[in-house]
């Protein structure tokens, strides 16, 4: 993994003592209860763009081509003030977060992957529904991981405690398989 993303011409720090957070653990113990598939958590720099993300994502490419599975974990939205807000005001949602869901949708399907970069610009209500990156970042790893030209399946959409879109996609290359 560190050879393929410093191929890719990124810097990579490896620390073989940090464990798995929340955002690995999450996911893998819904899909393995067992534990057991070897796991290689990769960290995003605190400050890293959509861009660079995505560049991680084209760099892990080739590994998914292997038989690695590339997860991203985070939210599609994310505004923890919108969620303590919902639950104080008797768990009303917005209309924000289906709205920016959908939209994200779209552009994922129709492969148009510079507005997805550009989505604080150009998506409704991006801020609002992400007022920090770093929960948003991994799709944009996970999508780079699917090559070039990775066509993006929505296998689940929903909403839980009202403000916290959870829609889950696949990304596959063109030729069909799952990365």
């Amino acid at each position: 993994v560190a050879q393929a993303i410093t191929a890719a011409g990124l810097t990579v720090q490896q620390d073989r003592q940090r464990g798995l957070d929340h955002g690995a653990w999450v996911p893998l113990r819904l899909m393995y209860p067992d534990a057991d598939v070897p796991v290689i958590p990769l960290s995003l720099p605190r400050q890293a763009t959509p861009a660079e993300a995505h560049h991680l994502g084209l760099a892990l490419a080739p590994l998914a081509e292997q038989g690695f599975l590339v997860i991203g974990s985070g939210s599609l939205t994310h505004n923890l003030r919108d969620f303590q807000n919902a639950f104080h005001d008797g768990g009303e949602g917005t209309g924000y977060v289906r709205t920016f869901a959908d939209w994200f949708a779209s552009r994922l399907a129709a492969g148009d992957v510079e507005a997805l970069l550009d989505y604080r610009r150009r998506a409704p209500e991006a801020t609002r529904a992400h007022p920090s990156e770093e929960h948003l970042l991994p799709l944009f790893v996970a999508l780079g991981a699917g090559g070039p030209a990775a066509h993006a399946e929505r296998f689940h959409s929903g909403i839980d405690d009202y403000v916290i879109a959870m829609d889950a996609y696949a990304f596959r290359p063109s030729t069909g398989e799952i990365q």
